[in-house]
């Protein structure tokens, strides 16, 4: 019997739980304003997040994904892709989406359960929400296809939850970057639960991002509550994906605070404990104690901050529910580039019972 290969998974962090520098950290840990504004773009979207699942509790918006403790992912993958890389999110990007220019009021219409949200005024080709779990990891790897065929510098970043990485979609997203060298990165957003199934219960793999290893791509742990960590890991991923050195998987640990939607009660199957014991290392306080053990942050730009993002917040809901109701036929406009026969008729119905009211 002899050893055929050998494998290893490296987890990255540079800021610990208590806001400490663990390891020779890169350049980004000195940059006062480049970390001033990964800090300032998770509390906006925290802020958002808050006001977002107030109007669903209060009638005025449907269900809602929170990504409460999550916030540092999004926020890294929207700072470190290029304007002409693709995102295909999951339901839960939030912080990615508004960084990458998606306005609020968008986001509030698809929410609400108006179509034209995805429809960015911003020319872009990010995809939108994926609500079905793990299908934007095999619509990613086509984008990918299509950015080497065309020999494009350009990169698709799918993120998915740990729950996904137990569906069959995903297994053949990774099986197609591996043996075609794509330029994808897959980021797994591991919150610990999903849904009411703990992390533990959906795999015996030690890791999510040994995953890759039967892919034959590259594959690596980050502390999803670091966002030095997670920029210095994205930055090695897209460099290698752009010049041609195939797909990164990226495992990010973090814990979901919030309930799964606005449609769940986490309470029923999560110890309050554990979500106690996850508070204390959450990205937005981990990174805001950095900035204040460094004398780059005090309490007067905290409060100017949240003032400011407020305002920002209120003026995008004023906007949204000031927005006039789409027309009836407009479920079938986005369904189709054109319509099939067989819906024209129906369509053509309502039309003319709109017309007649």
């Amino acid at each position: 019997m002899s050893v055929v290969a050998h494998f290893d998974v490296h987890r990255v962090q540079y800021l610990d739980a208590g806001s400490h520098l663990v390891a020779d950290a890169p350049a980004l840990a000195r940059d006062r304003a480049h970390l001033s504004a990964l800090y300032r773009a998770m509390v906006r979207t925290r802020i958002f997040d808050a006001k977002a699942v107030a109007l669903q509790r209060t009638g005025r918006l449907g269900t809602y994904a929170a990504c409460l403790g999550q916030e540092a992912i999004g926020v890294c993958i929207a700072d470190r892709m290029q304007t002409n890389d693709v995102l295909l999110p999951s339901y839960r990007e939030t912080a990615a989406y508004l960084g990458r220019g998606v306005r609020m009021e968008e986001l509030l219409l698809y929410w609400g359960g108006d179509e034209r949200g995805m429809d960015f005024a911003d020319d872009r080709e990010d995809f939108p929400i994926c609500v079905p779990i793990a299908t934007q990891l095999t619509q990613a790897t086509g984008v990918a296809a299509a950015f080497a065929y065309r020999s494009e510098a350009r990169v698709a970043v799918a993120v998915c939850g740990d729950g996904a990485t137990s569906q069959g979609d995903f297994y053949a997203a990774l099986n197609l970057a591996g043996a075609w060298t794509l330029p994808f990165i897959c980021v797994v957003n591991n919150n610990q639960w999903a849904i009411s199934v703990a992390r533990k219960a959906q795999s015996a793999a030690q890791t999510l991002a040994q995953k890759a290893i039967a892919a034959g791509i590259h594959g690596v742990q980050v502390d999803g509550n670091d966002p030095i960590a997670l920029c210095s890991v994205l930055d090695v991923a897209l460099d290698r994906a752009r010049r041609g050195g195939g797909a990164t998987l990226i495992e990010a640990l973090s814990y979901r605070l919030c309930d799964h939607t606005t449609a769940d009660d986490a309470a029923r199957y999560r110890p309050l404990e554990e979500v106690e014991a996850a508070r204390q290392s959450e990205p937005v306080v981990r990174l805001r104690r950095y900035l204040h053990a460094q004398g780059w942050w005090n309490a007067d730009d905290e409060e100017a901050l949240k003032n400011a993002c407020s305002t920002e917040v209120d003026g995008a809901v004023e906007r949204y529910l000031a927005t006039p109701a789409p027309e009836p036929t407009a479920m079938f406009d986005h369904l189709y580039a054109s319509l099939p026969a067989p819906l024209q008729a129906p369509r053509a119905a309502l039309a003319a019972r709109g017309s007649d009211a």
